[in-house]
């Protein structure tokens, strides 16, 4: 084995927890199924109902989940960082899911594809792969129905402390680097609604703009504001 199989061994282990109920025939066929690809930014992965490419290990970078509305609005869904699995581009693969997302690289970004052909016929074959498809999908419609009940029934302003919390919970840092224009999209709402926030916010303390960037400096107050989600 090169140590590039070792390496996509190993990440197989850590993240597709049916690997240990493979047979040698059936690591094989995902071994031999799996190649890495590298979306530049801005590259689209998913075309929606015309795709179903696989299962997207992430490696670096991140992809942004989303759907269509039939005027061409977009509303982000989730999104997809480093060591995340992502099982909606393999949806022809399971029965009884039938929900068309885009996905789209918002930084250069390099997964492991599982072709979807292979997956489903490990799914068919195996209940273990098959809970494992079904569990990660339920969590991923369940974080695309909180995303629409944030969008349905929360403030602006609670929504907005939502998504500054969780996105320092996921970068690990204070400093949020975004624009308003991607804050905005990946809130599902208007630039403007984002720019008068950071005004509101920054008036307040409870945040500081700077060059591309808008820092936490009172993480308390945020986490009141947004309450329990």
């Amino acid at each position: 084995m090169s140590r590039e199989e070792k390496n996509v061994t190993d990440l197989f282990i850590r993240h597709f927890s049916f690997w240990p109920h493979l047979s040698d025939a059936e690591k094989d066929l995902l071994n031999t199924h799996t190649h890495a690809v590298h979306y530049e930014k801005g590259a689209q992965v998913h075309r929606g109902p015309f795709d179903c490419i696989g299962v997207l290990l992430i490696k670096k970078g991140q992809l942004r989940v989303y759907t269509l509305s039939e005027d061409g609005r977009d509303v982000t869904l989730y999104r997809l960082f480093p060591d995340d699995i992502g099982i909606l581009s393999a949806a022809c693969t399971l029965d009884s899911v039938t929900f068309d997302v885009y996905i789209d690289a918002e930084e250069d970004t390099d997964v492991l594809l599982t072709d979807s052909s292979a997956f489903r016929k490990l799914s068919d074959g195996n209940i273990y792969v098959r809970c494992y498809a079904y569990e990660l999908a339920a969590k991923r419609l369940s974080d695309m129905l909180w995303k629409l009940q944030q969008v349905l029934f929360l403030s602006a302003d609670r929504r907005f402390a939502i998504f500054l919390l969780e996105e320092s919970r996921e970068r690990k840092t204070d400093t949020v680097h975004l624009t308003h224009e991607q804050m905005a999209r990946y809130m599902g709402t208007a630039r403007e609604v984002v720019t008068r926030l950071i005004k509101y916010f920054n008036q307040e303390g409870w945040t500081r703009s700077g060059r591309g960037c808008l820092q936490i400096r009172d993480r308390d107050a945020l986490k009141k504001l947004a309450g329990p989600y």
